[in-house]
């Protein structure tokens, strides 16, 4: 799980256009956005490596996944709009819940 946050979180780097291609219009900033939330994902992500910060690392993971799934939801909305890749953004949300629910599972490790 560390490993997916920490790549996650590289890719907001490697692939701004990718990330700000599905962030709401409402959201203020959005290159600043970006940048936080790969900075966070890559802290979240060492954060699962070690005993001490685990608990808090994985309560992080889920408030992010919450924070973000509106802009899954906006992704989805946007492909079905243009008729391109509709099934892999609408399943990616129930993926949010199984990958809040995994997250989950190191709160009591």
């Amino acid at each position: 799980m560390a490993a997916l946050y920490i790549f996650a979180g590289i890719s907001h780097f490697r692939q701004p256009k990718f990330f700000l291609s599905i962030t709401p219009q409402w959201v203020p900033s959005p290159e600043k956005v970006n940048i936080l939330v790969g900075v966070i994902e890559i802290f979240l992500g060492i954060g699962l490596l070690f005993s001490i910060t685990r608990y808090y690392a994985a309560i992080g993971i889920i408030a992010l996944l919450i924070a973000v799934f509106p802009a899954n939801i906006y992704h989805f909305q946007k492909a079905r709009k243009k008729g391109k890749h509709i099934f892999p953004t609408l399943i990616r949300l129930p993926i949010q819940g199984l990958l809040i629910y995994w997250a989950y599972t190191f709160l009591g490790a």
